[in-house]
């Protein structure tokens, strides 16, 4: 940071200000605007030191350090007798910094350091305390030289505690006579962090020192000495009646308890007792003009841990104490978590507290991430405790309810759980749910809720709750419904009225809707229509129902009625289907009264009009139907046999003249013949055929017989057997679509034409057939699941323990079953048999087999096969006893004795032996 350091106060008392000449530092940045100037003050006084920081051009505080001596932070020193304020003036735009010392006792006299720091720059201040006795003694200006009060604590806190039993170690004599190398070696052993000021002084130590003339020796450079020891500061005067007088910081030490003058010969002797950490300071003995000047360091004993840490387990947003007590009062100690320092700053989670010997570690609000293992560090030793922090156990005050909404309703999910302030997340069908413009997610203390403006189908679902941390959840069903409805407006008909021409196809497609999928009935009257029906069928399909009429008749004219139903509610409509087809006939004509030359004539109107008005009137008066030619209203033409009884029959727009012959009356045709047996249809033709159906088209016959043509009769035939069927009989249409044909089958068509005679003689066949082609299928092969082979190692034959003769070759064999395939590996006495020419190895068809060629007794002992592969591992064992020669001629021998002999005449019975 540039800061300019401190100098120990040697020999002749140099200037530290000399000393650093020879040392270029960086120019520092000037932040302080008003400096804390030196003061002098008694006992028991108070002072103030003001240092004063310009913040116009700073975005934010500055840093400010108080120091006396070289090292001392005095942030760490506050209390009763020292206070550190800091304040801002929003008009001026100053940060004011005060340092106050209150009841000033002689050891703050001394010299004082400000440093301020703000990013990259850098300001410091150096100032004097001067404290005065009593007796107000002479003030000597080598005060100001030395360093002030130098507090070593901090510095040799890391150093490791000195054993009783080791004797001192002076480390200036150790520098003195090492190398340049290993001076880094021995600060850090011996725990001297300043190495700068240590090469200063050591150089300095080393210039050949002016020969005194008051001072036979002087002074050691150093003394240390460890906290509550004894210390004697010897100098050897050249003249033993020059008067001394000894200085402690600038400050004239009298005799007292503590210190006390000795004269042994020319020796000068100044004793310490019971030293302490404000005895740490610069010591000089002047003689006249002379002065010879030393420094003691007083070594801090180990801080020793007293009282261990204690394990803590708590759960989530309680306090968590961690207490140790060490050995010294007002220690200086370091918290450590998982091996790093805790942060104490102001805005930190953990807060120190110390009170005498006893230290806290304090976490007001736990949370799961504190989870961890605490450590205090003190120079005399290390304690450590693990902190659990878990979560409260999860209660569930109000669980998540299934519910039933309607289409476009709000829609509200809530839940209360235990602890409060928990977090969570809402899925919906496993997907995350994000708020929206439409869906808000609220959480309050306990409460959790889940709002939906106007819901839509896509809500639906099954919703979670999940508190974070914590592997329960909550569930609920949201059932969006929407009452069924059938959109007739999609019919585009007037009063949803449907007319089609008889023998065409009717399909009627409706669309519905409704959540869940409705129930669909069609009706007519009280019949209702099923989806199996051959001619008139209804089918529904997920956004619309359909009802199908495949060739429509008369009797299909009627009001149909849909019913739509689901469990939100229930819906109907009617459509009007209207059949149109050529009339009936009307009723039997009456001739009321009868003139001469004329007669009138009444009838009833046909039963069936075809769906539409009857274009004609009631009564026709025949005029001059001698010879007269008269038209006739509506198309309706009488035919009047000998009673006048007439057999009438409709006709479309033709005249016709009546004859009366001998009270015998008769229609004629233009005055011609009478009528005949009309010729057939021409050019029949097979318009399309699909599926089951054959379209058919024809013209009329050329010649109707001398009479309308009333109608047609289609007759089909496989050409097979080319036997002819009647498939539609007395039919007015010169168009017809066949249907319910086989498949697979081929077919010829012809019609007959029909008028008031009769059929034709003949009937006109189509030229070409038509073929019901059978549509193709697909054959969807079954999808199998793979059977899973593989397995670990498992011997199915084990070795079998064996005796082998030495010298003759010996097996072991097992058989294993794996998949993969494993890896086999032969084992004698747990050793692995690896490139022994001794040993032949076989693996065919899972039988492995180890060959021993020509054994000998030492290759007797324990054999293993062992089979591994990657879902396991397997081995069996036996035992192989290689036996000598002499078992062998044993076995040979037994076998010879065990032979029977063989028999001398084949009449000889079976032969007995003994051994």
């Amino acid at each position: 940071m540039g800061r300019k350091d401190s100098v120990w106060s040697l020999g002749d008392g140099q200037p530290p200000e000399d000393i650093d000449k020879q040392i270029e530092t960086p120019p520092l940045s000037t932040l302080l605007i008003e400096k804390p100037q030196g003061g002098s003050i008694t006992v028991g006084g108070d002072i103030t030191f003001i240092a004063k920081v310009e913040a116009k051009d700073l975005l934010r505080k500055p840093t400010i350090k108080w120091f006396k001596g070289k090292w001392m932070d005095l942030a760490s020193k506050t209390g009763k007798h020292l206070q550190l304020k800091e304040s801002f003036d929003r008009f001026t735009k100053i940060h004011t910094f005060e340092m106050h010392i209150i009841k000033a006792k002689e050891n703050y006299a001394g010299n004082y350091r400000c440093e301020v720091t703000y990013k990259d720059k850098f300001d410091s201040c150096s100032f004097d305390l001067e404290v005065k006795g009593v007796c107000s003694p002479t003030h000597h200006s080598e005060g100001q030289e030395d360093a002030g009060e130098l507090d070593f604590s901090g510095l040799l806190k890391h150093r490791e505690p000195k054993q009783e039993e080791a004797p001192e170690v002076d480390v200036w004599e150790i520098l003195k006579n090492a190398r340049p190398d290993e001076y880094e070696k021995i600060a850090f052993t011996y725990g001297i962090t300043d190495l700068r000021g240590l090469l200063k002084r050591l150089k300095k130590t080393k210039k050949e020192e002016k020969k005194s003339e008051a001072f036979a020796k002087k002074l050691d450079p150093a003394y240390q000495v460890d906290k509550g020891g004894k210390i004697r500061l010897i100098v050897d005067m050249a003249d033993p009646t020059v008067d001394l007088k000894w200085y402690k910081n600038g400050q004239e030490i009298r005799p007292t308890p503590k210190y006390i003058f000795e004269h042994k010969g020319t020796q000068r002797i100044l004793v310490i007792n019971n030293c302490q950490i404000n005895d740490d300071a610069a010591y000089s003995v002047t003689a006249g003009e002379e002065k010879s000047t030393t420094e003691l360091f007083v070594k801090e004993l180990p801080i020793k841990i007293v009282k261990e840490l204690e394990p803590v387990k708590t759960t989530v947003n309680e306090r968590i104490e961690l207490e140790c007590e060490v050995s010294e009062e007002g220690a200086k100690v370091k918290w450590m978590k998982n091996g790093v320092e805790v942060p104490t700053g102001v805005r930190s989670r953990y807060r120190v507290k110390c009170e005498g010997t006893k230290h806290w570690l304090i976490i007001d609000d736990a949370i799961k991430e504190d989870t961890a293992t605490y450590s205090l560090m003190a120079t005399g030793g290390t304690t450590e405790a693990r902190v659990q922090v878990d979560l409260k156990p999860l209660k569930i005050l109000q669980d998540l309810q299934d519910i039933t909404i309607k289409l476009g309703q709000p829609m509200k999910l809530h839940c209360e759980i235990l602890p409060v302030n928990v977090p969570g997340r809402w899925y919906r069908n496993g997907q995350l749910i994000q708020p929206s413009e439409r869906l808000t997610i609220l959480h309050r203390a306990k409460t959790h809720r889940l709002e939906v403006e106007s819901c839509t189908l896509h809500d639906a679902g099954d919703y979670t709750f999940v508190p974070e941390g914590y592997s329960q959840s909550l569930s609920a069903k949201v059932h969006i419904i929407d009452p069924p409805r059938v959109h007739l407006e999609a019919l585009n008909a007037p009063d949803n009225t449907v007319t089609i021409v008889a023998g065409n196809k009717l399909r009627l497609e409706i669309p519905i809707s409704g959540e869940p999928a409705p129930r669909v009935v069609w009706m007519k009257g009280e019949r209702v229509i099923l989806d199996t029906g051959s001619r008139v069928r209804a089918e529904t399909f997920p956004d619309h129902t359909c009802l199908t009429i495949d060739v429509t008749e008369r009797e299909d004219s009627g009001n149909y009625k849909i019913v739509l139903q689901n469990e939100a509610g229930e819906d109907t409509a009617s459509v009007k289907v209207k059949v149109v087809d050529i009339p009936d006939a009307p009723g039997a004509p009456l001739v009321p009264v009868v003139g001469g030359d004329w007669c009138s004539m009444t009838w009833d109107p046909p039963y069936y009009d075809g769906g539409s008005p009857i274009l004609g009137k009631k009564q026709v008066h025949i005029h001059n139907f001698l010879g007269v030619q008269k038209s006739i209203f509506g198309g309706i033409t009488l035919v009047f046999n000998h009673s006048f009884h007439a057999a009438w029959h409709v006709l479309l727009h033709q005249s016709y003249t009546l004859l009366l012959d001998n009270l015998c009356h008769s229609w004629y045709k233009n005055s011609s013949s009478s009528a005949y047996l009309p010729g057939p249809p021409q050019c029949v033709r097979i318009e399309e055929v699909w599926g089951e159906n054959v379209a058919l088209d024809w013209t009329p016959p050329k010649d109707n017989g001398n009479a309308p043509i009333t109608g047609y009769t289609i007759q089909k035939a496989d050409k097979k057997t080319m036997e002819w069927y009647t498939c539609v009989e007395h039919y007015h249409r010169t168009c017809i679509t066949i249907g319910e044909l086989v498949v697979g089958n081929e077919y010829f068509f012809r019609i007959f034409s029909e008028n008031m005679v009769g059929l034709s003689e003949s009937a006109t066949t189509t030229k070409d057939s038509a073929v019901i082609v059978k549509e193709g299928m697909h054959l969807k092969n079954p999808e199998y699941i793979d059977y899973d082979f593989t397995e670990a190692p498992k011997f199915t034959q084990p070795l079998i323990n064996t005796f082998a003769i030495a010298g003759y070759n010996a097996s072991l064999n097992c058989s294993v079953r794996a998949n993969p395939r494993p890896k086999v590996i032969w084992m004698k006495n747990k050793i692995t048999i690896l490139d022994d020419p001794r040993y032949r190895m076989f693996s065919n068809q899972g039988v492995c087999t180890l060959e021993i060629r020509k054994p000998s007794p030492f290759d007797g002992g324990v054999y293993t096969c062992k089979a591994i592969n990657e879902l396991g591992e397997a081995q069996v064992d036996c035992k192989l006893e290689v036996k000598g020669q002499s078992m062998l001629l044993l076995i040979t021998s037994y076998r010879v004795l065990c032979k029977p002999p063989l028999p001398t005449s084949p009449h000889h019975g079976p032969h007995s032996f003994s051994i």
